[in-house]
């Protein structure tokens, strides 16, 4: 047997952990899940790669830059995206050597957080999982250009790869993810959101980028084009299941965990599958304990529990759960025809994560 460490940053400390774990023959099997140790032990060593080249591609001759890109590197981020191409990439039969992966692993997250930049601009954050949101601590200018350049540079480490299909497929991401941005804006107050454009924008903010993460691990290891669909369809239907995921955790969970306030959503004037579902069938007075929350911008007049109160009475939170097992299972679905390989068991084990996901 062999030892494999998994780091992962601390994000109220700054230090780093060190999780040792045996993992030679993998004994997950079918029917039981890897460990998310197991799972990350695959690809500690490379995620540890990955962080050293967006270290690396994160400095600029601005300081403020490279503080805010520090700022975000140091704030504990799951680093899932890149985990995710590492991971398809390994299904696949990547060289172990093999650099691209490395690199492109490093594009998606630098891509990933120039996104959260942008978005904490727009919804004028104060907190990112946990700490003070960039924009708080360098103003709106400043971070609305680190996320600029943080996007460019994204594109500067891609171009190295000298691969025109990859280069077309994060134009076309990047474009998906702005689209959907300005989309959310337009409808920020909007309680008569369908439930069709509520699903649309969870496919451009956040699904299309898990289903390019998935892709270019495909393509990174030569796999044929049939292989890479179903792995972009993997990734796809795993970022719908993990959006809306999200939607609930910002009505059910705590701040602590969350990293941010709770029901921030609904206070920001954005109406998530949950509440969208709720409205369908919730009294006058109901809908407007909704409405008094988006107007106010806080849990003043109405509060968070009664609001959580509406989405149970209703069955709503219950409903986005059976989706999310909906997608996660489509997820793994498209997983049958790969070999098995330990890789491929997790990533099978990251589609059942989805459903008791708690951050």
């Amino acid at each position: 047997m062999s030892c494999v460490c998994f780091i992962c940053q601390c994000p109220s400390q700054g230090y780093k952990l060190d999780f040792t774990l045996l993992s030679a023959s993998m004994p997950a099997t079918k029917s039981q899940p890897m460990s998310r140790l197991e799972v990350l032990g695959l690809v500690a060593r490379d995620i540890e790669r990955v962080e050293k080249a967006i270290g690396t591609e994160s400095v600029c001759s601005v300081d403020a830059v490279t503080a805010i890109s520090n700022h975000l590197q140091k704030s504990g981020g799951k680093r899932l995206r890149p985990a995710l191409l590492l991971l398809a990439a390994g299904a696949c039969g990547r060289p172990a050597d093999d650099e691209s992966a490395i690199r492109l692993g490093a594009v998606v997250e630098l891509i990933h957080t120039a996104t959260l930049v942008h978005d904490d601009v727009i919804d004028k954050a104060e907190v990112r999982r946990g700490r003070p949101s960039s924009n708080l601590r360098w103003g709106n200018q400043t971070s609305v250009l680190a996320g600029d350049w943080l996007y460019m540079q994204a594109f500067q480490l891609a171009l190295r790869e000298r691969n025109f299909y990859v280069l077309d497929l994060l134009i076309e991401l990047t474009q998906m993810m702005v689209e959907g941005e300005l989309m959310q804006m337009d409808w920020v107050g909007r309680l008569d959101l369908s439930e069709e454009e509520h699903l649309d924008l969870v496919n451009r903010k956040t699904a299309c980028l898990f289903s390019v993460c998935s892709r270019m691990g495909a393509i990174v290891a030569g796999a044929d084009a049939s292989t890479e669909q179903r792995l972009g369809e993997y990734g796809w239907n795993l970022g719908m299941a993990f959006q809306l995921v999200d939607d609930l955790l910002d009505f059910t969970a705590s701040e602590e965990v969350l990293g941010k306030p709770v029901g921030n959503d609904l206070r920001e004037g954005k109406v998530t599958l949950p509440l969208i579902l709720a409205l369908r069938k919730c009294t006058g007075e109901e809908r407007e304990a909704v409405a008094a929350v988006m107007r106010d911008e806080a849990y003043e007049a109405v509060s968070a529990e009664r609001i959580v109160e509406i989405l149970e009475k209703y069955g709503a939170i219950e409903t986005v759960r059976r989706r999310v097992v909906e997608y996660s299972e489509k997820s793994a679905e498209q997983l049958a025809p790969l070999p098995e390989t330990p890789f491929k068991r997790a990533l099978l084990s990251v589609t059942e994560w989805m459903v008791d996901r708690e951050s």
